[in-house]
């Protein structure tokens, strides 16, 4: 019955994960300690959720950066210091001769990361700079990247691991547009940022492929806010950066950050 009553408060979708922090605060109770990997925003709120519920457990977030949206977690009892704890993160930096190295951006890096049959659950965040890139993984997998990463988008790289203290985090980019829409629903503020007809958006936001605060939402209809961070699998992510004011012809007028 507990387990349902957790369940209501979560998307089917997230279940798996539930039962997998559950498991770790229930371990930490019993005076385990568990380094998990990196997880996302609403992965944390989720584990966070579930360690305050018990007093016997702690947790203890870390991204490589103050500001790091993907944070490795160590769950423990309360009685343990967590602070000189080590957290398995270590700095990656790529970098090449090609001139075309500052061409490259996040996506190019994802995806030469994962092409060596990485999971993303072992990468933090990654920090794009026009001199090539900072990145964070796990350190268990960080000479495995060290020696086999050597292309991106079939340009030649050097990769080094470097101090954590020597990571250059770099602001996220974010290219601005400016909507006018009728309304503040999901799918059409959508269908205006990535230029696609509201019937072509409804399908991905439908089949479970639209996230809201890196929560699924299968709902076109929900009204976004300011602040609201959108993914749409295939087609990338936006962000709400402020609703602006209506017009006289009651349409709201918002400014869009559109993650480069």
């Amino acid at each position: 019955m507990m387990q349902e009553q957790l369940y209501a408060h979560f998307h089917p979708d997230e279940h798996r994960f539930v039962d997998k922090a559950a498991e770790w605060v229930e371990r930490a109770e019993q005076h385990t300690v568990k380094l998990t990997d990196f997880l996302d925003p609403r992965q944390i709120f989720i584990l966070t959720t579930l360690a305050n519920r018990n007093p016997d457990v702690q947790v203890r977030f870390d991204g490589g950066h103050p500001d790091a949206e993907r944070k490795r977690a160590l769950v423990a009892p309360d009685y343990r210091v967590l602070d000189d704890e080590e957290m398995g993160i270590s700095l990656i930096e790529i970098t090449s001769e090609d001139e075309k190295l500052k061409e490259l951006d996040h996506g190019d890096f994802m995806g030469a990361i994962l092409g060596l049959g990485i999971k993303r659950d072992k990468i933090g965040d990654i920090y794009v700079r026009e001199d090539g890139c900072h990145f964070l993984v796990a350190s268990e997998i960080a000479d495995y990247i060290r020696l086999n990463l050597s292309q991106v988008h079939r340009l030649h790289v050097r990769t080094e691991q470097l101090p954590l203290g020597k990571l250059k985090a770099t602001e996220t980019k974010l290219d601005e547009m400016f909507l006018s829409v009728a309304s503040l629903r999901l799918d059409g503020i959508a269908s205006d940022v990535y230029r696609l007809s509201r019937a072509k958006v409804l399908v991905p936001i439908k089949a479970g492929r639209c996230k809201v605060n890196w929560k699924q939402e299968e709902d076109p209809s929900k009204p976004l806010k300011q602040g609201d961070v959108v993914s749409l699998q295939g087609f990338g992510r936006f962000k709400v950066l402020e609703v602006e004011g209506v017009s006289k012809k009651g349409r709201y007028r918002l400014k869009i950050g559109k993650y480069a």
